[in-house]
């Protein structure tokens, strides 16, 4: 797929913008009637600028100063009922647009499959959700908000114009085109640096999130100056790349502005020449030239919201790339309740989408209901890149894989994945207390004994006790608040609560103390013993009383057999067998 940023703003972009906005066409018609109203009262009153100074104080008729006099409160009341409807309607609007854009956003983020996330930064990703969106806000609010109610306002003011002079209005006949031709050059400026600007904080949310995940690490090897100098670039970059939005804008703003002096002046000069404009007098001058004056800040308004929607419209692009990738496939249809545990790979050779060399090649093996199998070797062997084809996070380009004797792609997605219990090295926990995390995707309204169990089995009960909320104590993001091994027991407890029938353990106590991993491997035993289990391990005695042993190599099976069979035949097993039990 292409890169996210690499983006071209078109037609169709605009098209699907305005689609989020049909779904409230009766409030879009009650914010346009709201900004037309406003203007159309702004413009009413300067119209009324030809009979005050010719009728009334030209020809001492003071009755229409009375009439405007009781009007006057009265109309500016309506004209700010008229704004509330039109700023708040279309503010209403927008913040309903960025909602359904977020959760469309976050819903696709978890759909879409590994490989997506495994090649794109999650700060590019954050930004998205955030920074994106927040420029789409500013599109469906405040720019269609200037866009119309301005616009009403120009059209209005030049009604006015040549309704009471069209020969001294005709100027800007001459110079719409050439507005509009600065409006369409700058236009294409604004997307180009708007793009860029994304793809700078994106870059910028990706430099803070990896510092303030490795924040021990910085510390410790003293990349505090490396790591702020990396920073200041991307910051920098950003700046840059604002002040180019901020340099098109300026010289927009000014070159319209001064196109529309020209025009002033003209009207200046043929006003100045007696006889050339007929029925001339100092309303109609007054009328005219102050018109075109007021027209000076809304064309200024509607070439700066410009940039706002250029950039809504670039951010659109980008939240549309994401809303339009692939998502996971569940080709599966087939549900299958709980499964017996049988599970076998049959000539299973995948490769990772950004590499060339095979992960795995021609895997061929079986596990039978109940059983145990391990899988040990190199780091970078293809261990862990079975469990992931076996839950589906990544498709074999070539093979079966089975379970129960049907291929898994066969199988309703949600459903093959709640057959398994993954406890994994890399522990994941939310900010959310020991319960709901043990609770986790159980169901929303857990029982709290079968939770109390799962923890005594996986002895977080012996930690919890010495804590002062007990069960309910919040553990901080992904539990910084536990130690390695107290967030390691809670991923155990949380897999004996699914009850799954195939438990996958992948480096499970890899960050466990002595102490603590006899502890976790009691609490393992009870857990195998009533499902199939699959151990990717580091620690060869955790795995002695497996079932069956494959050692993998360079995504190859080179031995299998059981523990004792293995150290008879002298191979690689027994090799690497000897070597940590020496050590």
């Amino acid at each position: 797929m292409s890169s996210l940023t690499d983006v071209h703003i078109d037609k169709p972009v605009f098209k699907r913008f305005l689609s989020y906005l049909t779904e409230y066409k009766l409030f879009f018609a009650i914010a346009v009637i709201g900004m037309i109203g406003y203007s159309a009262i702004d413009a009413f009153v300067i119209a009324q600028l030809k009979p005050l100074i010719d009728d009334s104080l030209g020809q001492g008729n003071f009755e229409f100063l009375r009439i405007a006099a009781y009007l006057i409160v009265p109309m500016f009341v309506l004209r700010g009922i008229f704004n509330f409807m039109g700023t708040y309607t279309l503010d209403w609007i927008s913040g309903k647009v960025v909602l359904k854009m977020r959760q469309a956003l976050f819903t696709q983020f978890i759909n879409l499959p590994v490989s997506f996330h495994d090649s794109h930064s999650t700060g590019t990703l954050i930004s998205k959700l955030t920074f994106d969106t927040e420029q789409v806000a500013k599109a469906a609010g405040k720019a269609l908000l200037t866009l119309v109610r301005e616009g009403a306002l120009v059209v209005g003011l030049l009604f006015v114009m040549f309704y009471y002079s069209w020969q001294l209005s005709a100027i800007f006949l001459l110079i719409g085109p050439v507005v509009a031709l600065i409006v369409s050059v700058v236009s294409k400026r604004f997307r180009k640096v708007s793009q860029n600007i994304q793809q700078a904080m994106g870059n910028l949310t990706t430099a803070v999130e990896q510092v303030v995940k490795g924040h021990k690490v910085v510390l410790m090897f003293g990349g505090e100056a490396k790591e702020s100098e990396r920073f200041y670039r991307k910051n920098n970059e950003n700046r840059h790349q604002t002040l180019k939005l901020s340099v098109a804008r300026i010289l927009s703003v000014s070159s319209i502005q001064i196109i529309a002096s020209i025009a002033l002046a003209v009207v200046l000069y043929i006003a100045s020449v007696p006889g050339l404009v007929e029925n001339l007098t100092a309303g109609v001058f007054t009328q005219v030239v102050v018109c075109m004056t007021m027209l000076l800040k809304p064309l200024k308004q509607i070439t700066t919201v410009n940039n706002d929607l250029q950039r809504g419209m670039a951010a659109c692009q980008s939240i549309f790339a994401v809303l339009d990738a692939t998502i996971e496939p569940n080709t599966g249809t087939q549900k299958i309740g709980r499964a017996k545990g049988e599970i076998a790979f049959t000539d299973v050779s995948f490769t990772y989408p950004s590499k060339e060399t095979k992960a795995l090649n021609g895997i061929n093996f079986s596990v039978k209901p109940g059983q145990t199998i391990a899988l040990v070797g190199r780091s970078g062997s293809g261990k862990s890149t079975m469990s992931s084809l076996l839950t589906r996070f990544y498709q074999p380009q070539q093979g079966v894989i089975s379970l129960d004797g049907i291929d898994i792609n066969a199988i309703e997605l949600g459903d093959l994945r709640h057959q398994f219990a993954l406890v994994s090295q890399h522990v994941t926990l939310f900010n959310d207390t020991i319960a709901n995390n043990i609770a986790y995707g159980v169901h929303d309204n857990y029982n709290h004994d079968a939770v109390l169990r799962a923890a005594q089995i996986a002895h977080v009960t012996e930690f919890v006790d010495e804590l002062d909320d007990g069960f309910e104590t919040v553990v901080g993001e992904n539990g910084l608040m536990l130690s390695g091994g107290q967030r390691q027991r809670i991923a155990i407890a949380r897999a004996i609560l699914q009850q799954a029938p195939i438990l996958i353990l992948d480096e499970a106590t890899s960050a466990l103390d002595t102490e603590s991993e006899r502890l976790i491997q009691d609490a393992l035993q009870q857990l195998q013993a009533s499902c199939t289990s699959i151990v990717v391990a580091h620690r060869l005695s955790t795995i002695e009383s497996a079932d069956k042993i494959l050692v993998i190599d360079q995504g190859q099976i080179v031995e299998q057999g059981s523990h004792h069979a293995l150290l008879e035949q002298n191979g690689p097993y027994a090799q690497l067998h000897a070597l940590q039990f020496s050590e």
